[in-house]
């Protein structure tokens, strides 16, 4: 063979195989607009929430983080969802300790990213580490954890993103600028009287934070961070409105298994579920132009929750339902989001939603939210569409500020807000509010002023 007629061979091989490659699904290629996606994330901890990398506070959970139960969690989602690529975040123990599992379950991490694509990362202070340290100490915990991350992965391996339950705008940009990760699970939306930290206020899709509020949408060039801001959980939007467990009810109540699988059982908790993520994968979808589920399911509940089967179930029926949907870590999703959205100007998110009639979902209501790069507004009416009031109106263009101290409280509460928790946040017709704020809604939305 001369060697003309070879190289047209390797033209031809070239050709052939760019072309099967173009026909592969890659993060490269997939698009935003016109998909749905889930993204699904673990905790591997060694304690129930390590407030500092030398304090706990909740129970030991070494004893329940083994080896065989991180591979059955991980066989749970395959069996479910073949493809699906998820994100591993390790608490500061968990990634230090030389306890043979957790060294056992760092291996498992690394060959999941080799097998599925699976990301790996840190979550700082148990979700909730601006509650119990200072911003520079949060910088210095991500920097040396990050770091660790990196080398038992190897390779050259950086993560993607962070899982951080809640997060400051200043290690957001920290993130950003000395970290060069862009994408950060940082707020938990609409967390209020639950947990170790509070922190209502923030849209629920993703969006670049301002410098001033973490839960705020920045305004400007100069307010921007370029760092995503992703929601940790889709919550039932009825159940969210509710201040913690008012009424009896868990106001986290979605996709999560504590409040869905644990609370309800596996029949009704998984139809909970898949209620929650039709909210979005539906007419989500439909008026959104791409539709986004998230879930956190940490390693130490398969012990006392297990039903891993309801896990396997809720993932068949995802496929079943909506067969084109994708399961990828959060880090490529936000990374898709950051490619097609520049800043926040285009922010428009909408969502509707009927009560199931399960926990605090209210059967006989119907909840519109309405977010932008401006505002958040939430309007609740009976089904039968009378005594619609607004619940929620919660202004970003005007300035807000995050604790200067160490503190649970984090939430930027508007004018007025879901929660109820003010004598202001009582709810009111939409023609109440005062002209100001009517005019900047009808910016966005005249058809809701018209009436």
């Amino acid at each position: 063979m001369n060697s003309v007629n070879f190289n047209l061979m390797k033209l031809k091989t070239f050709l052939l195989l760019s072309c099967l490659f173009a026909l592969l699904p890659s993060q490269a290629q997939q698009t935003l607009q016109g998909n749905r996606f889930l993204t699904f994330n673990t905790v591997v901890r060694v304690n129930q929430i390590e407030v500092t990398r030398d304090k706990n506070d909740g129970e030991d959970e070494a004893t329940i983080h083994t080896i065989a139960y991180a591979k059955a969690f991980r066989e749970a989602i395959v069996a479910g969802w073949p493809g699906a690529s998820i994100t591993w975040a390790f608490s500061w123990q968990a990634l230090f300790t030389e306890l043979p599992e957790y060294i056992k379950i760092r291996d498992y991490a690394r060959l999941c990213h080799e097998k599925y694509g699976d990301d790996v990362t840190f979550i700082p202070g148990g979700y909730f580490a601006n509650a119990y340290n200072s911003r520079e100490q949060v910088n210095k915990d991500l920097h040396d954890a990050l770091a660790r991350v990196s080398e038992f992965m190897g390779n050259g391996f950086r993560p993607k993103s962070v899982v951080a339950g809640f997060l400051a705008a200043e290690n957001l940009q920290f993130l950003a600028e000395k970290e060069n990760i862009h994408v950060c699970q940082g707020n938990i939306w609409s967390q209020y009287a639950i947990d170790n930290q509070d922190g209502d206020g923030s849209i629920c899709y993703p969006y670049y934070p301002s410098k001033e509020h973490f839960c705020k949408p920045a305004q400007s060039k100069a307010d921007f961070i370029d760092c995503v801001n992703l929601d940790g959980w889709t919550c039932d939007f009825l159940a969210a409105r509710r201040e913690g467990f008012k009424e009896g009810f868990n106001s986290r109540m979605g996709v999560g298994p504590i409040e869905t699988i644990r609370n309800h059982g596996p029949k009704d908790g998984l139809t909970q579920m898949i209620a929650t993520t039709a909210v979005h994968f539906d007419k989500g979808f439909e008026l959104n132009g791409f539709a986004w589920v998230t879930n956190c399911w940490e390693i130490s509940l398969i012990n006392p929750i297990g039903h891993l089967e309801s896990l396997t179930a809720w993932l068949t029926e995802i496929r079943k339902r909506w067969p084109d949907a994708k399961c990828i870590t959060q880090g490529d999703f936000g990374l898709l989001w950051r490619k097609e959205y520049k800043n926040n100007d285009k922010i428009n998110y909408r969502f509707t939603q009927t009560g199931t009639g399960i926990g605090g979902s209210d059967k006989d209501k119907e909840i519109s939210w309405f977010m932008n790069k401006d505002f958040r507004l939430a309007m609740l009416k009976n089904n039968n569409g009378t005594d619609e009031k607004v619940i929620d109106f919660t202004r970003y263009d005007i300035p807000a500020k995050e604790p200067q101290q160490i503190s649970r409280n984090w939430s930027l509460m508007g004018i007025i807000n879901q929660k109820q928790t003010r004598p202001q946040d009582t709810p009111v017709p939409l023609k109440n509010l005062a002209e100001p704020n009517r005019k900047l809604i009808a910016k966005r939305y005249p058809e809701l002023v018209r009436h």
